[in-house]
């Protein structure tokens, strides 16, 4: 597994995986757009050198917002998705978040999961917030904290 930072040559596999993986797909315009804004964009490829997951970060006043992520269909439940989140997070905290936000749609109880298993919590929802086959969908807005608990400050 190779994970890096998304390039400019990575932005049409990137975004043919997003357009085959979500209801209301970004384009290849917004992953750009998000690059030339400076967030952080990665991308993670098996040893054959194919896009199996990326994920899309902003950081700013301490706080951070998990934009995009998102796991090749044929790989999942196999920890592309936790290691991708867990690198955002980790890049999060580097870049001075101490705290995370993202959103979840509803329907996704996969991603629901893998964001509580890493201990996100909900804090809120924003109506008809995604675009989907329907219609609109609401999302589920999650928080965590990025800051040391008290126990691993006791335990350090």
């Amino acid at each position: 597994m190779n994970l890096r930072a998304m390039q400019a040559d990575d932005l049409d596999a990137v975004a043919a995986l997003e357009s085959h993986i979500s209801p209301g797909p970004w384009t290849r315009n917004i992953f750009r757009d998000c690059m030339q804004a400076g967030y952080d964009a990665w991308i993670m490829e098996d040893d054959a050198g194919v896009l199996v997951a990326f994920g899309v970060l902003s950081t700013g006043a301490a706080e951070a917002h998990v934009l995009n992520l998102g796991v090749a269909p044929s790989v999942r439940r196999r920890g592309f998705g936790r290691h991708m989140l867990q690198h955002l997070l980790c890049r999060a905290s580097q870049l001075g978040a101490q705290r995370a936000f993202l959103e979840v749609r509803v329907s996704n109880t996969g991603a629901q999961d893998l964001y509580r298993s890493q201990g996100f919590h909900e804090i809120g929802v924003r109506l008809n917030y995604y675009r989907n086959e329907e219609g609109r969908e609401d999302a589920l807005v999650l928080s965590l904290s990025l800051l040391p608990s008290v126990n691993q400050l006791k335990e350090g």
